[in-house]
C-alpha cells in the first residue's frame, strides 16, 4: 500500500458479541473512519457468521474500506447456528481464552504495512487490555449502554457490601 495509507491511524475495534454492543461499536468505527482512520473490526467467529447469515452475504460490502476479522469465542459450535448465546458463558469463555487469539490477530496486523495505532474495545472485553499493554498500543474502552448503567456497574460492589443488592423478596 502507498505511504498515504501507512500514515493513517489504524484502529482495531472489538465489541462484545451481542447486537446491542456490535451496533454502537460499528457506529464509532464509522466516525473514526470518517476522521481518517483505517478500521479493523473484530467479531467472534460465531457473531460474524450469524451477522452474515441474518443480513446476507453482501451485508459488509457497504464497509468495503473496513477490514473484518474474527477470533474464536472458545465455545463449541452450537447445534442451532441462529441461537442466542448465553451472555455469561460467552463472557467467561472470552475472559479465559480471548487473550491468545486476539494477541495473535493484532500481532499479524502489526506485521502488515498498516500497524495498529490504537485498540477500541468494548468495556466487557477486558482481555484486550493486557494485549494492548504487552504490545505497547494505546487503548480505549467503549461503554455501549447508558451512563446510568455504567454508574450502577461501578457502584454494584458498594451496593452489595451495604446489603442493598441483590434485591430480596417480592419487589413487585
Amino acid at each position: 500500500m502507498g505511504s498515504e495509507q501507512e500514515k493513517k491511524p489504524h484502529a482495531v475495534c472489538i465489541p462484545h458479541p451481542a447486537q446491542g454492543h456490535i451496533n454502537p461499536m460499528l457506529e464509532l468505527a464509522k466516525i473514526l473512519h470518517a476522521k481518517g482512520f483505517l478500521i479493523t473490526f473484530v467479531n467472534t467467529e460465531f457473531s460474524h457468521q450469524r451477522l452474515v447469515r441474518s443480513q446476507g452475504s453482501d451485508t459488509l460490502s457497504s464497509f468495503s474500506s473496513f477490514r473484518f476479522e474474527t477470533i474464536p469465542d472458545g465455545l463449541p459450535p452450537p447445534d442451532n447456528k441462529d441461537v442466542t448465546q448465553d451472555v455469561n458463558i460467552v463472557l467467561k469463555s472470552l475472559h479465559e481464552t480471548g487473550f491468545t487469539p486476539f494477541k495473535s490477530l493484532v500481532s499479524k496486523i502489526n506485521a502488515s504495512d498498516t500497524p495498529v495505532t490504537c485498540i477500541v474495545a468494548d468495556f466487557l472485553m477486558g482481555f484486550t487490555l493486557p494485549v494492548a499493554k504487552e504490545l505497547g498500543i494505546p487503548k480505549v474502552l467503549l461503554w455501549t449502554s447508558g451512563a446510568g448503567s455504567l454508574i450502577l456497574y461501578d457502584q454494584y460492589p458498594n451496593l452489595i457490601e451495604k446489603g442493598l443488592m441483590p434485591l430480596k423478596g417480592n419487589i413487585f
